[in-house]
């Protein structure tokens, strides 16, 4: 068929055919609209990632040419996933990753998606009751992504983590004490930042029956030192001292140890960068600046507490210069750190990883620091600071007033004999004991500039008897303490066998201190300790005075890191509060005491593995001064030596769990015949409230420094879990413990003393359980008791002891013919009670 052309414009005019095409020529002007063409369609989606639980916006760019829709239809794939709606809003229904589809409602063919992925994290239990002292196991699954690791928290309603327990990694609670009334687990996928909760209610103990407490006041076994309740000197201010009652202070501490009496300055060691300074840093009476010795003596003269002062033995002591340092960047280059110090630039004694042969596969490498320490060289002390050693002995009767003082020690001692406002040690307006210097294990490492190589039996013991022939040839009322050791290990060996064993010198390669002990043997095998004693008993024939008063060491006995911690969780506390016990229980052991291990100890083995050893701090003590027992030889003894801890710290000092701890800390103290204690702080004292009240109950328990104070002679005294069937004997004759005693006092521990000022009996009896505990304590040969005053110090209030009201207390008193009275009274959670019963 054929096919005929039509002519589609016949029947237009020139006027419209020009409207119609581009443009007529002329300057006419018409447009011709561009027909819509869409190019694509991108989409994106905020957050990526959700709970099932949460909903997600996505937002769509439509791109093209033309005047086109930016109007899109929206998706899910899989619709099973969930809904979205017009607006980009996406909930999803499941678990799972899901896209969203955004479609051009102009061009269909275009469309867009983003991914985002849901997911489900439950934690079970979801709402559980929690009792405070326990803990708690939970668990999370995660729906959605294929990673079920999470990371766990916790936080009380206020959002604060130290106030509501702990949680481990792998989920396990534990509670706190005080605790709010709920707290919040939070379990976050380890994949994307969500997260999903319980909440935990906390609920406090119910009241319990405790232990039997006796108190015999018929039998007083030993008078309780005042000494028992120093205080350190370092960060200690005068409300804090006043408020505890301390009666001792100790000068003390790393930079005591180079202090000059001549130049009034110290040295800050490896504490910050071996500096040169003005006075002792933090020293009373200045916690926050620094204080020369002679303001600290006259400060702690008029707060009325005896001065314990630390003389040195280690034979340096800083130069006259203010800004030198030990390690100076321009001889020691390539220290991790450095501060400017005057016109020198300080470091702080470790290289750098990769400078002077330091990496981290070194022994000498410190991961905290991020480095390797080094000592000094020969000369390295020539630049902070002067030799002045400990005087050589003088040969019997050759201790003349003159060479007394011409030597370092006893030049300082009669700088404050005679100073004008000053005196002996006997006038209260001078130095009533002194230290021989500190912690001589780590003399090698803290002031490793002078001394960098580790101290030995003969260095300590010799250096300790000649700086104590010179302080009592000056002052003869002077007392002396020593050797200051703090390091378990340094009790059994010197310091240089220790690190020969830790360098794995010797047969054995255990890498432990008794590896390779040449020292120990040959000084006879004594242990280190026991070998200072003799050697100090000797010496005092030979002068014929008494060289040592105090045996002193320094005791960090507290488990499990809590000591110079803050209260944790309730697990922390209650290891806080058992590890007490290494003051005086023959049955308590933990890791960080394994025997000594020497070759002629009873439990000497070969294996590297060494049995645990309860360390009975203040039992040894008496065992190594009276030659008792596994640590003594009737022979090398020396009696009539009194004990001393004078550093310690168990931690928690700012909750009432630190308070706890360390009341129990001097009960323990008092009745087990210790003569000297100074706490050693967590931070500043008065940050630490209730670790001073803990000491206001023995000492000042109203406040007003009037001479309310715990009794000054030992009564016996047990809590035990079942009656006794004979009388309460808590210590033998030379105050070892006699098991069976304390049964009872992880939940109550009572202390009973007789102030024989107004025959006073004082009764403290500590609560360490979380919950309210009932008990009973028996007074024996109390046959009329006056009215009983009852004084109390809880977490009811961390501000002050309170008054117990007397109708709260259930006194019964002896009826014939028996002559025990009785005091019923039920003792809040964690709290110090004193009971004050006039006779």
């Amino acid at each position: 068929m054929r096919l005929t052309r039509v002519n589609v414009w016949g029947g237009v005019s020139g006027a419209a055919l020009c409207a119609l095409l581009v443009g007529c020529g002329g300057g006419g002007g018409g447009t011709v609209t561009q027909q819509p063409t869409i190019t694509g369609v991108t989409v994106a989606v905020n957050p990526t990632a959700i709970t099932t639980s949460q909903t997600a916006t996505a937002t769509a760019t439509v791109a093209g040419t033309g005047s086109f829709s930016s109007a899109v239809n929206w998706s899910v794939n899989p619709s099973s996933a969930g809904s979205i709606t017009s607006a980009g809003v996406f909930t999803p229904t499941q678990a799972g990753a899901a896209t969203l589809v955004a479609t051009s409602t102009e061009d269909s063919s275009k469309s867009g998606n983003a991914s985002i992925t849901a997911i489900t994290i439950t934690v079970t239990p979801a709402t559980p009751t929690v009792m405070v002292g326990t803990s708690r196991q939970f668990s999370a699954a995660v729906a959605g992504t294929t990673n079920q690791n999470v990371s766990w928290t916790i936080a009380d309603p206020q959002g604060n983590a130290s106030d509501a327990g702990s949680i481990s990694s792998s989920g396990l609670y534990e509670s706190p004490f005080p605790a709010p009334a709920t707290v919040t687990v939070t379990a976050t996928s380890a994949a994307y930042p969500l997260s999903g909760t319980a909440t935990v209610t906390l609920t406090e103990p119910v009241m319990a029956s405790g232990p039997i407490l006796t108190v015999d006041v018929g039998n007083e076994m030993h008078p309780i030192s005042p000494y028992i309740y120093g205080m350190n000197a370092y960060l200690l201010d005068k409300a804090s001292a006043q408020t505890a009652g301390a009666t001792v202070t100790r000068w003390g501490g790393d930079d005591t140890s180079r202090y000059s009496y001549k130049t009034g300055n110290s040295n800050s060691a490896g504490d910050y960068y071996f500096e040169n300074g003005t006075g002792s840093g933090g020293m009373f009476p200045n916690p926050t600046a620094s204080a020369q010795f002679t303001d600290y003596v006259t400060a702690a003269d008029a707060l009325g507490a005896t001065v314990l002062g630390s003389m040195n033995v280690m034979g340096y002591v800083a130069n006259s210069s203010t800004t030198a340092c030990g390690f100076p960047q321009a001889s020691f280059p390539n220290q991790v750190s450095y501060v400017t110090y005057g016109s020198n630039s300080c470091g702080d004694g470790y290289y750098q990883v990769g400078s002077n042969g330091c990496s981290t596969s070194s022994g000498s490498y410190n991961s905290s620091v991020g480095g390797c320490s080094f000592s000094g060289a020969a000369t390295t002390w020539q630049n902070s600071s002067v030799q002045e050693p400990p005087p050589s002995l003088p040969g019997a009767g050759k201790n003349t007033l003159a060479w007394a003082k011409g030597t370092w020690q006893g030049g300082w001692v009669n700088s404050i004999v005679t100073g004008t406002g000053f005196g002996n040690g006997a006038s209260g307006k001078g130095v009533a004991i002194w230290d021989l210097d500190n912690e001589p294990a780590w003399w090698d490492a803290v002031h490793r500039d002078v001394h960098p190589v580790p101290s030995t039996y003969d260095e300590v013991t010799n250096g300790g008897i000649g700086s104590a022939i010179a302080i009592k040839t000056v002052d003869p009322t002077a007392l002396v303490s020593g050797p200051i050791i703090d390091f378990w290990w340094n009790y059994f060996y010197s310091k240089q066998d220790i690190e020969q064993g830790w360098a794995g010198q010797g047969g054995i390669a255990c890498y432990q201190p008794w590896d390779n002990p040449t020292d120990r043997t040959a000084h006879g095998g004594v242990a280190m300790i026991p070998y200072y004693l003799e050697q100090m008993k000797e010496a005092s024939a030979t002068y014929n005075m008494r060289l040592l008063d105090y045996l002193d060491i320094h005791g960090y006995f507290a488990a499990n890191n809590t000591a110079f911690t803050t209260a944790g969780d309730t697990s922390i506390q209650t290891a806080r509060m058992d590890s007490v016990r290494a003051l005086w229980d023959l049955q308590y052991k933990n890791a960080n005491y394994p025997q000594p291990n020497y070759t002629t100890d009873s439990g000497y083995t070969t294996s590297c593995s060494t049995p645990l050893q309860a360390p009975e701090a203040v039992p040894m003590l008496h065992q190594w001064v009276n030659g008792i027992g596994k640590s003594g030889d009737p022979n090398n003894n020396y009696p009539g030596t009194k004990t001393a801890i004078d550093e310690y710290n168990f931690g928690g000092l700012e909750s009432i769990n630190g308070a706890v701890t360390q009341a129990d800390v001097l009960g323990v103290f008092g009745q087990y015949g210790l003569d000297l204690a100074t706490l050693w702080p967590t931070t500043n004292y008065d940050t630490q409230g209730p670790g001073n009240y803990a000491f206001a109950i023995y000492r000042n328990y109203d406040g007003k420094n009037d001479g309310a104070v715990f009794g000054d002679m030992a009564l016996a005294s047990c809590s035990t879990k079942a009656a006794l069937t004979g009388p309460c004997t808590p210590i033998d004759a030379n105050l070892q413990p006699i098991m069976g005693m304390e049964s009872g006092q992880s939940t109550l521990s009572v202390y009973g003393a007789l102030r024989t000022s107004d025959n006073a009996v004082t009764v403290v009896v500590i609560n360490k359980a979380f919950g309210p505990v009932t008990s009973t304590v028996s007074l024996l040969d109390v046959a009329t008791p006056g009215t009983v005053k009852t004084y109390q110090y809880s977490n009811a209030s961390l501000t002050a002891i309170s008054t117990v009201r007397a109708g709260d207390v259930m006194v019964t008193p002896a009826t014939s013919p028996s002559t025990t009275s009785t005091i019923t009274y039920t003792f809040p959670a964690q709290s110090i009670t004193l009971f004050v019963i006039p006779q």
